[in-house]
């Protein structure tokens, strides 16, 4: 994931491209790459799917299947708060996103500060990555995220980069998806 994300980083920071679509495009590529190994692995066997895996998993813990993906979660949420609120490097990204000019001003290196956020950028989401397939589906195909993606980006907007108030604009807009699923099941 950091090597992935320090791309369009190095992109952007040497030839001022825009990172989000560029990191959207790299999703793209991401899904290809995994359509080839998953088709590869099921020797192109019509559904290409690959069937959910006994090893490598997260373990269950207290009987909860999934307790292990909301305790690094919530350690992940709460190590990314101190860094952004409490840390140097958590200040620059805060002027930097604010104003390119003045952080340039007080000396701060913009384009130092776009790659390494970028890198951890990555890194955190190949985290979640390995939280989708080793803890919750215990598989891998190209539908794995399913659009998640844009959904983050929807929710890291409403929660003002505030990975607490993130946390609570995820749950808001889950309760919203799945009530109006069932609405829809319900009266059609």
């Amino acid at each position: 994931g950091a090597v992935w994300g320090m791309i369009p980083a190095l992109f952007h920071a040497k030839y001022k491209t825009n990172e989000t679509l560029f990191t959207l495009m790299m999703n793209y590529v991401a899904t290809q790459i995994v359509a080839y190994y998953v088709v590869l692995v099921t020797a192109g066997g019509g559904s290409n799917i690959i069937k959910p895996v006994p090893y490598g998993n997260l373990p269950v813990q207290f009987g909860q299947k999934y307790l292990m993906n909301i305790l690094i979660v919530a350690v992940l949420m709460v190590a990314v708060f101190i860094y952004q609120k409490y840390s140097k490097q958590g200040y620059e990204i805060a002027v930097v996103g604010e104003s390119r000019n003045t952080a340039r001003y007080i000396g701060i290196n913009v384009k130092k500060v776009i790659i390494r956020t970028m890198v951890i950028s990555g890194a955190l989401c190949g985290v979640a990555g390995m939280l989708l397939v080793a803890g919750t589906d215990h598989s891998i195909n190209t539908n794995t995220v399913g659009g998640q993606g844009f959904t983050a980006i929807m929710i890291s907007w409403l929660g003002q980069f505030n990975p607490f108030i993130m946390a609570g604009m995820a749950g808001l807009v889950t309760f919203l998806e799945t009530g109006a699923a069932k609405v829809a099941d319900t009266f059609f």
